[in-house]
């Protein structure tokens, strides 16, 4: 897992570069510069609504007694998704988006919820639950 991380760390920077180097000379430095920072502004609105809308529903959750896993999730997506948008680039952005729109993010949460399973039955994340939410 950290060779894959350290090979992101140097591939996904040296494809950015590259994109924004390929997109500076089709539409031009201006444009370029317009659009990162036109998806940075538009992905920091965006994370702050689906966020606001993440906290409201595990509020309402937790309200009538129920445990909020999904919406845990979508936290999750929503953090990574908006700090992913926070570094200049077109492909970062992407998946900025991808983690922030609820559509597309719902697949990307399938795959955190295999990875946690796969987590908990190898012994490598630990579940501990005290039973609070289930309680009447």
């Amino acid at each position: 897992m950290g060779k894959l991380f350290l090979l992101l760390l140097i591939i996904v920077p040296a494809l950015e570069i590259w994109v924004l180097i390929l997109s500076g000379h089709a539409f031009g430095v201006p444009v370029t510069i317009l659009l990162i920072i036109l998806t940075g502004v538009l992905g920091a609105a965006l994370a702050k609504k689906e966020g606001l809308n993440a906290i409201r529903t595990a509020q309402m959750q937790a309200s009538q007694g129920q445990m909020p896993s999904g919406v845990m999730l979508d936290g999750i997506c929503i953090l990574v998704g908006g700090v992913v948008l926070l570094t200049p680039g077109f492909i970062t952005d992407a998946l900025g988006f991808f983690l922030l729109i609820p559509q597309t993010r719902a697949i990307f949460k399938g795959f955190l919820q295999r990875l946690f399973q796969k987590a908990v039955k190898s012994g490598s994340f630990i579940y501990v639950s005290n039973n609070r939410w289930n309680r009447k």
